[in-house]
């Protein structure tokens, strides 16, 4: 029998990323797991939800761009201590090497394996929240990390956040191929190929 949750957010765990933007001429980074795919044609766009408490916003804001950094496993430790501090208290500049692409306002950070840069195109308000929809402009990633010229997530070794847990988790082995698995019940459903 089925528990009923209420109106419980169940679609964690999610992609751990470091935001990055720069708030009164500094770099500055925010922990969040809420990035979300937009669209997957071009251009293409990604979102990420912030409360609007967060210092990050303004930057945002100002510079119309931001980043997503991809850490690693290895980054745990430096990564939810990013989620602990705020930018308004603690200059958060020094904490990472970092690189810049096209835009200015979207620092990057070297240490994490994969990298994007977005310019703001929309945002959306929330009571609490704001939406901030971004178009991808580039996206970069370590070498290491590729396979076929494609990232390779289980080289990446990504942070899964869970919320409803508060833990961390690790990504586990693929184990089907999309859009192929199913094709031997679409052929018995429709008599497709």
């Amino acid at each position: 029998m089925k528990k009923n949750l209420d109106a419980a957010n169940l679609l964690y765990p999610m992609p751990t990323v470091l935001v990055g933007t720069v708030v009164k001429g500094r770099p500055n980074f925010l922990t969040i797991a809420h990035v979300g795919i937009m669209n997957h044609g071009h251009p293409q766009y990604v979102s990420i939800g912030l409360a609007k408490i967060h210092y990050s916003n303004q930057g945002i804001h100002e510079h119309k761009a931001f980043s997503i950094n991809f850490p690693s496993e290895d980054m745990v430790e430096l990564t939810d201590c990013v989620g602990m501090i705020s930018g308004k208290k603690t200059d958060k500049s020094g904490m990472f090497e970092l690189f810049e692409g096209e835009l200015a306002g979207a620092p990057m950070i070297v240490r994490c394996p994969v990298n994007m840069e977005c310019r703001l195109h929309d945002v959306v308000d929330f009571p609490t929240h704001e939406v901030f929809i971004g178009e991808i402009v580039a996206s970069y990633a370590d070498e290491e990390v590729l396979t076929g010229g494609v990232v390779d997530y289980a080289k990446v070794r990504p942070l899964l956040f869970d919320m409803p847990r508060r833990k961390y988790w690790r990504l586990g082995e693929p184990f089907a191929d999309c859009w192929s698995v199913g094709k031997r019940l679409r052929r018995s459903l429709t008599g497709e190929d």
